[in-house]
């Protein structure tokens, strides 16, 4: 029998990488403040292989056995499986939010099981939860009738608004994903007397390892993995935010960048990336392959009214926005009718 003290939604959280722990604590505290009672619980990092294949499978596997603990433990009434990944070898049916799907990002070899595995998960989820409308791909997008648009939250940072006194933030969590060499690069070649660009996430080994050259004079300087309000300081200080994404499946950095007042300079790069249309919006100039000249043009150049039109399109991703969508649409799917009171 299902005890008072179970859940109303409990959500299965990988957070393998640091934009999945954002939107999922995102997610749980939504969840808390339009009156769900909802839990999380984290499948415990796997130890790392060599494959996408294998890397899957071991975090699938990771959290099969932590969504069937908690469930057992818990009673919920549904279940969250938050990425695609979480919900492949899941051991009860639930809605399944992603950003992307392995259709997408796992082509070839990379995805031989993954791809069959979630055509199955796709077709039994009671409810698909993508993050963007351009998330819904491949065997998603035949079931768009049973999908509500479900994004990150973002804000902007709170208290007084600070100076721009710093150029320009990079944020490199993946180097070699994130094309931080790119980014230093046409930095160099863009950079005037006195500007320096701060490149967070990563430490100097790993942008070493990354093929990421750090010039001796200090204009380039790596700060390693940041508590989040001091990253979102820097934002609020920052006159641009510079990116060169070999893909991008979601990009929470980059919205958050812009809710923060930066302007968006970045490549044109492939995936759901929500950022980059409303970028485009902005000032087209700004994305570009000539990174450094696109740079300069975001530094002497801004577009008129920049951060106050980015303010105006990010509207749809604010936190009250997200809470509409979970109240009215999404916990009423999901608790057969509405939520618990």
């Amino acid at each position: 029998m299902r005890g008072v003290s179970a859940p109303d939604v409990l959500l299965v959280s990988l957070a393998s990488t640091a934009g999945w722990r954002t939107a999922d604590e995102e997610l749980l505290r939504a969840l808390q403040r339009v009156g769900a009672d909802a839990e999380m619980i984290r499948a415990p990092a796997p130890p790392a292989v060599r494959t996408f294949m294998a890397t899957d499978l071991c975090w699938a596997r990771s959290a099969r056995a932590a969504a069937a603990a908690g469930i057992a433990k818990r009673r919920p009434r549904a279940v969250i499986y938050c990425s695609i990944t979480a919900a492949l070898l899941w051991p009860r049916r639930g809605a399944i939010r992603f950003d992307t799907l392995a259709c997408e990002n796992r082509p070839g070899r990379h995805g031989i099981w993954q791809r069959a595995a979630e055509r199955r998960r796709i077709a039994a989820a009671p409810l698909l939860l993508p993050m963007s409308e351009r998330s819904l791909r491949g065997p998603a997008r035949r079931r768009d009738r049973d999908a509500v648009i479900l994004p990150v939250p973002v804000e902007p940072p709170g208290g007084a608004t600070p100076e721009r006194d710093i150029a320009a933030v990079t944020y490199a969590a993946n180097p070699r994903k994130k094309g931080a060499a790119r980014v230093v690069q046409a930095f160099l070649e863009a950079r005037r007397e006195g500007e320096q660009l701060l490149v967070a996430g990563a430490e100097r080994d790993e942008l070493a390892a990354a093929g990421v050259q750090l010039p001796a004079d200090g204009s380039v300087q790596a700060l390693g993995r940041l508590p989040r309000e001091r990253y979102r300081e820097l934002l609020a200080r920052a006159q641009a935010f510079v990116c060169a994404p070999l893909r991008e499946d979601y990009g929470i950095v980059q919205l958050e960048a812009l809710a923060a007042g930066c302007r968006l300079v970045t490549t044109p790069a492939s995936g759901p990336y929500v950022a980059l249309p409303i970028a485009r919006a902005l000032d087209p100039r700004l994305v570009s392959e000539e990174l450094s000249r696109a740079l300069r043009i975001a530094l002497d150049q801004p577009a008129p009214d920049y951060a106050e039109r980015a303010r105006e399109l990010l509207a749809p991703y604010s936190r009250a926005a997200v809470d509409r969508i979970l109240a009215e649409q999404v916990l009423p799917r999901l608790l057969g009718g509405g939520k618990a009171g």
